[in-house]
This record gives C-alpha cells, sequence and structure tokens, in this order.
C-alpha cells in the first residue's frame, strides 16, 4: 500500500470535509478514493471516519491520525523541498583528476575563476598522469588527453583539441644540425614521453598520419611532459610536446619548431565522468566552465 499518498488523501477528505470534494480535488473517482480509505482503516485496523448518508465525522483515533498525519506529510514536504533545491545548487565536495603537466599549465589559472564563481564548492584535484580508474577511484570528473578514448561506459565530453609539437632548443639544432625530414631524426637524440598513446610516434609527412619514428631506443624518456619540455629547453635533444607547453616556450625563443610542415598529430582535452540519469549540478558546472575557458587557455598551435 502507498501509504503516504493514502494518508493525502485522508487529510484533504478531513480538511475539505466531503469525500467528493476531495475526490474532485485529486482528480480521481469518489469511489476509487471512497476504496482508498476503507484500504487505510482496514491497514491500521480502525475507523477514522464515521459515514452516513449526509454527513461524515472524525472518530477519536481518526482526529488523533489526522494531526499526526498533518506532522508528518508537512515535514516530509519539507525534507523534498530541501532535496531539491540542494540538487540544484552548486555546491559540496567536487573530485577531479588531471594530468600534471595540463593541471599545472592550463587548468590552475582557471581554478581560481572557477572556484569564485561557485564559493560553495569544495575541490579536490588529484594531478596524475597515468590513466586512473575515475569509478573506483571516486572521481566525479577526469580530465583526459588522448588522440582517441577507449570504449567505455562513462561518459566523454571533448572539450578542446591540440597537437603534439616536435621541437628542439636553438643550442641543440646548431650543435646539431636542424633535421629536414623525419628519416634526417635517425641521427639525433630523441625524448620521449612514456605515457602518450602513441610513445615515440611522429608524424608521417607523406601519409599525414601519426608514425612510429624510424630510430633507435630514445635518447631520454621521462612520464611527465613538465620535465620532457625542461631537459629539451636544456638542449637535450628533439622531441613532441602538447601545443599548450610548446607555444608559450616558442614564442619565448626557448624552443624551435622542428619540421613545421608535417601534419601534426592530433590529441583531444576529454572530461571525462561516470553516467547518471541525473547530471549533478556541480559536475555540470565543472564539464561547462572548462567548455568555454579552455580553449582560449590553450595557447594555440604552432
Amino acid at each position: 500500500m502507498d501509504t503516504f499518498n493514502y494518508m493525502r488523501a485522508f487529510r484533504r477528505i478531513v480538511e475539505l470535509g466531503s469525500l467528493a470534494k476531495a475526490a474532485e480535488d485529486l482528480d480521481v473517482s469518489s469511489a476509487g478514493l471512497s476504496k482508498q480509505l476503507r484500504a487505510l482503516e482496514a491497514h491500521l485496523g480502525a475507523v477514522l471516519i464515521q459515514r452516513t448518508t449526509r454527513k461524515m465525522s472524525l472518530t477519536d483515533t481518526g482526529t488523533a491520525y489526522y494531526a499526526e498525519c498533518c506532522r508528518l506529510l508537512d515535514e516530509l514536504d519539507a525534507l523534498e523541498k530541501s532535496v531539491k533545491q540542494q540538487s540544484r545548487r552548486v555546491s559540496g565536495r567536487l573530485r577531479v583528476n588531471a594530468p600534471v603537466s595540463f593541471a599545472l599549465s592550463v587548468l590552475s589559472p582557471l581554478l581560481a575563476r572557477f572556484l569564485r564563481q561557485y564559493p560553495e564548492l569544495r575541490l579536490d584535484l588529484a594531478m596524475e598522469d597515468r590513466l586512473v580508474d575515475a569509478v573506483g577511484q571516486g572521481f566525479d570528473v577526469s580530465i583526459r588527453l588522448r588522440a582517441q578514448l577507449d570504449d567505455s561506459s562513462l561518459i566523454a565530453r571533448r572539450l578542446a583539441s591540440l597537437t603534439q609539437v616536435l621541437c628542439a632548443a636553438p643550442a641543440y639544432l646548431d650543435r646539431r644540425g636542424r633535421p629536414d625530414s623525419t628519416e634526417a631524426l635517425r641521427g639525433h637524440d630523441l625524448l620521449n614521453y612514456t605515457l602518450a598513446d602513441s610513445p615515440g610516434a611522429f608524424p608521417d609527412e607523406e601519409a599525414g598520419q601519426p608514425a612510429d619514428l624510424p630510430a633507435g631506443p630514445a635518447h631520454v624518456q621521462v612520464n611527465n611532459s613538465l620535465m620532457l619540455r625542461d631537459l629539451l629547453e636544456a638542449g637535450l635533444g628533439i622531441g613532441a610536446l602538447p601545443s599548450f607547453l610548446a607555444a608559450p616556450a616558442i614564442a619565448a625563443g626557448k624552443l624551435v619548431h622542428v619540421l613545421p610542415d608535417l601534419p601534426a598529430a592530433p590529441r583531444h582535452v576529454y572530461a571525462v565522468y561516470p553516467t547518471s540519469r541525473h547530471l549533478q549540478p556541480k559536475v555540470k558546472a565543472f564539464v561547462d566552465f572548462l567548455a568555454d575557458h579552455l580553449p582560449a587557455a590553450m595557447h594555440g598551435d604552432c
């Protein structure tokens, strides 16, 4: 039995003083409402309303039950209203996972603006370059930089795009010469980012697609793009950086774009979050904010 609905029906009968008026108010038939009242009384094992052909009146039990019904139903309505209001507020704890280099270089300048916009939100940002189990580790949103995402039960929204830029320090190129083809890279010291979805892959100038570099083992391998950038700026070799790191370094003269005419290897920034029939306001607010502000914060292509 739907006890709360039966209680609401009983309350309206008492408030309107008529079963017929209550039935009209509740948009049900008089017979159906009378059946609900009988079912409620049977469930309670007590007569709540004395009914005759001319009038109806509450029993002592009915009077006491009516008072408790009003109290409980008002509390329930207040609780539901509170939960609904809370569900529309951007508040609570937002757990986000993002790659270290991207978080420090791109997200960091944006987060203060986001948190000022939503002062009731508490942000918990975990920086990790390796892919994590977003659901298993309890993250609300996971930021991923990939050429493409594996099939998943998670929802993925593309937020922005970037490219992998082959670059080196001017001092290195002065010392070792500037390569004019991917084949010419064989004789150079190569620095790789080991956690890329295609480690050591550079564009193929004929096919226009990323291809494995025709060379031996990398001179240096690192699992963080900021470290890779620093090593490249120190003149240790040639490597591919995401455009959000390469563009500022090239603009500052610390790095030079190597083989700039080659097709760029594309990557995308995705926000990944668990499936939900009702997307939490805090998740929607964060993902929408990133979609609005990330493209301008990515420094553009080189």
